[in-house]
């Protein structure tokens, strides 16, 4: 294996026993290029031509508070395909919040569970006082990457090959953009959401396939909400206000606490490039979504398929050390209990219907992203270690037949999320792999993983050693070239 390294960027984050500080979620520092990977299993395929990105969370400097995994300066993975051959490299997104402590070299910016006053310096999105570390998604658009901050940050682009910082997006709007974000392979449009806790508390835009602001429409909302995705058809969008969000009497005295309110769900259709006069909610049971796989149109209703949260609010876990007992349950797919699930929402009557697709605990899915917003058949759901934020396994659903296959990584072995790579000259749904990081706490290293959809059970076909173990983190996208979206 051939290693370019990058100067080193300034740290002073100090050994701990914190539970996201420390094994396969210990922060990487170091930034490299790496040429002639080992494949320790199969072969690179040949009819693979694109990039794997995967954005993570690595902490820099010591903490000023208590430390949330989501505090974390976002850096992205990627892993790039070329017809059989495979390169490595790794960057920090250089966000203006990253330059400013590298500058200070320290700290600036409280974090999610820190109380008010904690940060030296104004802060960011909606919660108002956090760092816009913009480590939580990834995704391309108009021929960049897009990394973005769950509470609405300033909407960071990169080049996907180089992974350099190309600045911040110029379409973004003051107000932010939220992470998750929906790009429309058909139209090369991307529709993006954002959310504040001023009036009206919710923006809806979208934004062509040349980069350029098309249209940026008030939702109005009865208050601070706390969406994190959105999911969008070949003609609509659809937003979301749900019950769990900020406590109204705490955030009075700027606490941002988080409770089940005794509400329903509702779900926002609005036509693609409508008004807020436009907007049609659907009332649905109470819960919270993290994420949505898809939806799509069918005659007179829109069927939409995400992960359904029996507990949105879970209590602390008993197991877990009492400073961290409340973080691990909000981070436990085991604890919150996320299912697949599927709601139709009749554009005749206004109704809704709902119904739960599979009784086990999953989230963090994926589909073909070239049937965003149509008609999909397959997911690629995550499987998550209980009691923590690491993903232990995948299963394959056909929605059509209602099978489904599944795979476990075996001990200590725990993966990145794993979005669907096409062939070259894919001939249907499923005819690709699924592209994921593994870090293997055994060994203390880490790898990537190709599984082949078609093959599914049958586990990963072919493995890629990398050049270093790396980070836990969130979200990953696949892009196959060209680029240009």
């Amino acid at each position: 294996m051939r290693i370019d390294k990058l100067p080193p960027i300034r740290t002073t984050l100090r050994d701990s026993d914190h539970p996201y500080l420390t094994g396969a979620w210990t922060p990487l520092h170091e930034e490299v290029t790496a040429h002639d990977l080992p494949v320790l299993e199969g072969a690179v395929p040949a009819d693979l031509d694109g990039v794997y990105l995967r954005n993570t969370e690595n902490q820099i400097h010591q903490p000023l508070g208590r430390y949330h995994p989501f505090d974390g300066d976002a850096m992205i993975h990627q892993l790039d395909f070329r017809r059989g051959q495979v390169s490595y490299r790794n960057r920090y997104v250089r966000t203006r919040c990253l330059a400013a402590e590298q500058e200070a070299g320290g700290s600036l910016w409280g974090g999610l569970m820190d109380p008010p006053g904690t940060s030296l310096r104004a802060g960011f999105g909606a919660h108002g006082s956090l760092k816009d570390s913009s480590s939580t998604d990834i995704t391309l658009h108009a021929g960049v990457a897009l990394s973005t901050f769950y509470q609405c940050g300033e909407a960071y682009r990169l080049d996907p090959e180089t992974l350099d910082t190309l600045g911040i997006a110029d379409w973004a709007p003051l107000e932010g953009v939220s992470a998750h974000p929906k790009v429309d392979s058909a139209t090369g449009e991307l529709m993006f959401f954002n959310y504040s806790k001023h009036a009206p508390y919710m923006h809806y835009g979208v934004v062509d396939r040349n980069g350029r602001l098309t249209s940026y429409t008030p939702i109005p909302l009865p208050g601070p909400r706390l969406p994190h995705d959105m999911a969008i058809t070949a003609r609509h969008s659809i937003l979301n206000d749900l019950p769990a969000f900020w406590d109204r009497d705490l955030l009075a005295q700027n606490v941002h606490a988080v409770r089940m309110h005794d509400l329903p769900s509702r779900f926002g259709v609005i036509p693609r490039h409508g008004s807020a006069e436009q907007l049609r909610w659907f009332e649905a049971a109470p819960t919270y979504v993290l994420h949505f796989l898809n939806a799509y149109e069918r005659e007179h209703e829109i069927v939409m398929d995400g992960y359904f949260q029996e507990n949105p609010t879970p209590r602390p876990r008993k197991d877990a050390a009492s400073s961290y007992a409340h973080m691990m349950a909000y981070l436990d797919e085991h604890s919150f209990r996320s299912r697949l699930h599927r709601w139709r929402f009749d554009l005749r009557t206004g109704r809704t219907r709902e119904e739960p697709l599979d009784d086990r605990i999953l989230e963090f899915g994926m589909i073909n992203q070239q049937y965003t917003g149509v008609p999909n058949r397959y997911v690629y759901s995550s499987k998550a270690k209980p009691g923590w934020f690491l993903f232990v396994g995948f299963v394959k659903h056909d929605l059509q037949t209602g099978r489904s296959w599944e795979i476990e990584l075996g001990a200590n072995r725990y993966a990145s999320e794993a979005p669907f790579a096409p062939r070259v000259g894919a001939r249907d749904e499923d005819d690709g792999y699924l592209v994921s990081f593994v870090t293997d706490e055994n060994t203390g290293t880490s790898e990537c993983i190709l599984i082949d959809a078609k093959r599914f059970a049958d586990g990963p076909v072919c493995r890629i050693g990398l050049p270093h173990k790396i980070c836990s983190g969130t979200h990953a996208h696949w892009a196959a070239r060209p680029f240009r979206s």
